[in-house]
């Protein structure tokens, strides 16, 4: 009787929606695939109604989760607010998932003391706002038995995945990553190239 194949684990990803965000984005799709784990996100919410409820119903169905918190800035548009959606979702999941393990993610080394200071204790992986900071952030994170890519490797998922890029937001009908179903088709590339360049 042939083995049942094993599900992989399900990591929620929760991150700023931007464009100046997005070689962030994809390193950590290339970075999580290339670790035999699945990236799940708030993207796949087709629509607004019952927004809350969906964003926990993934929160709760996932092993993991990694939250970037590096965009506590003001933004530039009147009126000028910080962005509460990443640290909100933390919260959901500190309150939903007391079972689950979780990792924050920021740019700048201490400013998390100043901006979430509930959080002292917890050591946020510092990426600088990098795509190799990011990477080496998750390789601390998930330190696996089976699926231990080198960064090389996930370099090479990484600047695979931006040169199709254009052609996955051309494919999904969508100018921008940050669409439900061009997630899933970044996905789904990150998922294929693991398969042949991570062994």
């Amino acid at each position: 009787m042939a083995k049942a194949k094993r599900r992989r684990a399900e990591v929620f990803l929760n991150i700023p929606y931007d464009k100046k965000f997005e070689r962030l984005f994809i390193a950590y799709v290339a970075g999580l695939t290339a670790l035999g784990l699945v990236p799940r996100a708030t993207l796949e919410i087709p629509d607004s109604s019952r927004r809350l409820d969906k964003i926990l119903g993934i929160i709760r169905r996932c092993k993991y989760s990694v939250h970037d918190l590096s965009r506590v800035e003001l933004d530039r548009h009147k009126p000028r607010t910080p962005r509460f959606n990443m640290p909100f979702e933390l919260g959901l999941t500190v309150a939903a998932a007391a079972r689950k393990s979780w990792y924050v993610f920021e740019a700048v080394d201490h400013r998390l003391e100043k901006s979430l200071n509930d959080l002292n204790g917890t050591d946020p992986k510092i990426h600088s706002g990098t795509v190799e900071g990011v990477l080496s952030g998750l390789c601390d994170s998930f330190v696996r038995e089976v699926r231990r890519p080198t960064m090389s490797q996930m370099m090479k998922i990484y600047r695979s995945l931006r040169r199709q890029q254009v052609e996955i937001l051309k494919q999904a009908g969508a100018n921008s990553l940050y669409r439900p179903r061009a997630f899933r088709d970044i996905c789904v590339a990150a998922s294929a190239l693991a398969s042949k360049i991570v062994i």
